[in-house]
């Protein structure tokens, strides 16, 4: 699978910021093939993050937009 350099910045911060595991991460990726859904709806939606992680995503994708 080919990531944009968004997606790759946005992998960096989950798993260095917010400590994710590979798998999780991992996780998150299998489910948006297929559902095509976003990254961090899809790990709140698996219970990979909370809703305080969720929101710091979300900062994040606001800064980095």
């Amino acid at each position: 699978m080919i990531y944009c350099n968004s997606d790759k910045k946005l992998l960096h911060f989950l798993h260095n910021e917010l400590e994710l595991s590979n798998a999780d991460i991992a996780v998150a990726l299998r489910h948006r093939e297929l559902d095509n859904g976003p990254i961090p709806m899809l790990l709140w939606q698996y219970g990979l993050v909370d809703l305080e992680q969720l929101a710091r995503i979300f900062d994040w994708l606001a800064e980095h937009a």
